[in-house]
């Protein structure tokens, strides 16, 4: 039978990925739900190619327009977040492609947990604000969450068949991103247009700029923890400019088993969907004639402090992670705006980690609770920082 897939956030970059390896596979997927938050027009066009059962847009002033272009097509269509919170929990859907950018994803990814479905899990931020929430209910549930960033999926390839083996340490590979080699006086000069321009993979906006102050890399330490049940002292971050080995396990004995290929996320997303058979598929191949040279460095902290502020709040633990987040994606959005610079951000962030009240024991509201303060105090900081 074909696995039924709903993707939240189709219209992004691993959404139209992840509908990509669903088109080379016919026989293996159908699409039964698209979510979208605005991207009207390309939804439509996503709607008339894949037929699914229904269709989802966020933003509840674009429903009259998605109407009107999908009026004689037999597909449902629904608004609002409520409706992306429901549609997870069909009956008709087999696996949850969590695509969504950020903290928004982070109720409808429990909703659908709750719901019995099976996870692809590309929405980092929702392990990262409520990751021990969110690994009981699939525990409770009996939901598999299968990692579809690059990284993670690195290390969930290695453990296949290991799962008698104890992991020492998992090493996850970073590029480095486009400002590695500058100095800390070149990077009060970085600009949003340098930031958006990764060297190795594809990616949206906030994502982008995420890679190149390297949080993305320390949202995707705090995600390994849930994933794997590590400590932080078993998580180390390498920096591998070429991203060829997309992150490495070592086991108790010493031994490593690296994951390798060219940087394209659609083999991740594929083999999170069709776990544990791997499918065919016309991705390019790599060459070890190509690149004669694999290197790799330490991250510098020093110079991407929010690599540094990520292991501070696994270590913290409580909802210090889910602040991070918060602060983050308010600075991300005030950079993008040229309100801020570069540099700005892991300050702000470091200060909102400090001012929002601490808990060690958060429930869900209280991260909702925590997400709010956050980002009225972040916006107030920035606003502070833009009079002086």
């Amino acid at each position: 039978m074909k696995k039924r897939i709903a993707i939240l956030g189709s219209t992004g970059s691993i959404g139209t990925q992840t509908l990509e390896v669903i088109a080379q596979n016919p026989d293996h997927f159908e699409v039964e739900v698209l979510t979208a938050n605005n991207n009207i027009e390309l939804l439509v066009q996503q709607a008339k190619q894949f037929q699914p059962n229904m269709v989802v847009v966020a933003n509840q002033c674009r429903y009259n327009t998605l109407v009107e272009a999908l009026k004689n097509e037999p597909i449902k269509i629904f608004a609002g977040k409520e409706a992306l919170e429901q549609v997870v929990q069909l009956e008709t859907v087999d696996v949850v492609v969590t695509a969504m950018v950020g903290y928004s994803g982070l109720i409808p990814t429990i909703r659908a947990v709750e719901a019995g479905k099976h996870i692809a899990l590309a929405n980092k931020e929702t392990l990262v604000v409520a990751g021990e929430i969110i690994t009981r209910k699939a525990v409770e549930n009996k939901v598999n969450i299968y990692p579809v960033d690059s990284e993670h999926s690195a290390i969930f390839q290695c453990l296949a068949g290991e799962h008698m083996n104890e992991i020492e340490k998992i090493y996850l590979t970073a590029s480095g991103g486009p400002f590695r080699n500058l100095t800390e006086a070149q990077l009060e000069k970085v600009t949003r247009e340098d930031a958006l321009k990764h060297p190795n993979w594809d990616m949206g906006a906030k994502i982008t700029i995420d890679s190149a102050s390297m949080m993305n890399k320390g949202f995707e330490v705090i995600e390994a923890k849930w994933l794997f049940d590590l400590k932080a002292s078993q998580i180390d971050v390498i920096v591998h400019p070429q991203s060829i080995i997309h992150s490495i396990v070592q086991f108790r004995d010493g031994s490593m088993k690296a994951q390798m290929g060219l940087p394209d996320m659609k083999l991740p997303i594929q083999y999170a969907l069709n776990f544990p058979q791997r499918l065919p598929s016309n991705f390019a191949r790599f060459n070890f004639l190509d690149y004669p040279k694999l290197t790799f460095e330490q991250p510098n902290t020093k110079k991407f402090r929010n690599l540094a502020l990520a292991f501070e709040a696994l270590e913290k633990g409580g909802n210090l992670p889910c602040i991070l987040n918060a602060a983050n994606e308010v600075v991300v959005q005030a950079f993008l705006k040229e309100q801020i610079r570069f540099v700005d951000m892991p300050d702000l962030i470091e200060e909102s980690m400090q001012k929002v009240t601490n808990l060690k024991n958060p429930v869900l509201d209280d991260y909702i609770q925590t997400d709010k303060e956050t980002r009225l105090l972040t916006t107030s900081l920035i606003k502070q920082r833009s009079k002086n």
